[in-house]
């Protein structure tokens, strides 16, 4: 395994990698590593010569300073985790300073509204940073695949929606969500939930089974209002959004058709922690 701090060392990196005609797999991280990420590890060693695996906590996607500093950094135990796997590994990361050249402000991008849809009506300019820094780091990186949880169902969609508007000559694959033995969506921030909160957090995924349930033979808003009901009689969790929509455009169901496929959206506050999580209908 190789750690790489600066873009030029990697850069160079990539240039023998390619000149060997070796395939090169992506997955873009935060950081804060978890049995998640370390399966969309896996998924890209399955398919490729070389993985190369970031590790930077983007400034220009947080919405909310708090979250930003609050944001869990691990990296030497991150990078144990990483060390684990026998192939040809590279690890990228970088400073504020090298991915943003001291200029860490997001470009605005359109991605045919995918962006004002569910996350966007409540994160402003969130998926502006992450265009911003997935563009980049692909221009830094060039993958032939990369590799993203469909926990982040809409970011995988505007991702999709970059690359193709951008001419950006990369795979883009979604894995499914790596979920705790109680159904939890695994997430970098599940390790901030106090104990009450952990406890209760298997609930939103209980509900989503459910709500799929319902869904085979209610109306959209009939699930939907049956969700927020369960949400508000729960002393601990408190509903942000349940949304069903259209699987491709994101936009919410009014009426049902058999030639569409669905997904419900869910965000929930367990106290001052977010989780998102979705599943799909049919």
């Amino acid at each position: 395994m190789k750690i790489f701090t600066e873009k030029t060392q990697i850069q160079k990196a990539i240039q023998q990698i390619k000149a060997k005609d070796l395939s090169v797999g992506f997955v873009p991280t935060m950081g804060a590593l978890h049995q998640g990420h370390l399966s969309l590890v896996q998924e890209a060693f399955n398919n490729n010569d070389v993985v190369v695996v970031s590790i930077f906590v983007n400034p220009t996607q947080f919405d909310n300073e708090d979250d930003l500093e609050k944001y869990p950094r691990t990296l030497e135990a991150d990078t144990k985790l990483l060390a684990a796997f026998r192939g040809n590994l590279i690890v990228y990361a970088p400073s504020i300073q090298d991915i943003y050249d001291g200029d860490a402000k997001a470009e605005h991008f359109s991605f045919d509204g995918l962006e004002f849809e569910m996350e966007g009506k409540f994160r402003t300019g969130h998926f502006n940073g992450v265009g911003t820094i997935v563009k980049r780091l692909f221009e830094i990186i060039t993958p032939d695949n990369a590799y993203f949880g469909k926990k982040d169902y809409q970011q995988l969609m505007i991702i999709k929606k970059l690359v193709e508007k951008h001419h950006i000559p990369v795979t883009i694959i979604g894995c499914d969500i790596y979920r705790e033995p109680d159904g939890l969506a695994m997430s970098s921030r599940n390790t901030r939930l106090k104990e009450d909160y952990k406890k209760a957090a298997p609930f939103i995924y209980k509900t989503l089974k459910t709500a799929k349930k319902k869904f085979g033979t209610k109306s959209a808003n009939t699930v939907k209002e049956w969700v927020e009901k369960e949400f508000a009689n729960h002393k601990l969790l408190n509903l942000e959004y349940f949304i069903i929509a259209d699987d491709q455009t994101l936009k919410p169901v009014k009426r049902k058709s058999k030639k569409k496929t669905y997904r419900a959206f869910i965000a929930v506050f367990a106290d001052d922690i977010r989780l998102i999580d979705n599943i799909a209908l049919n």
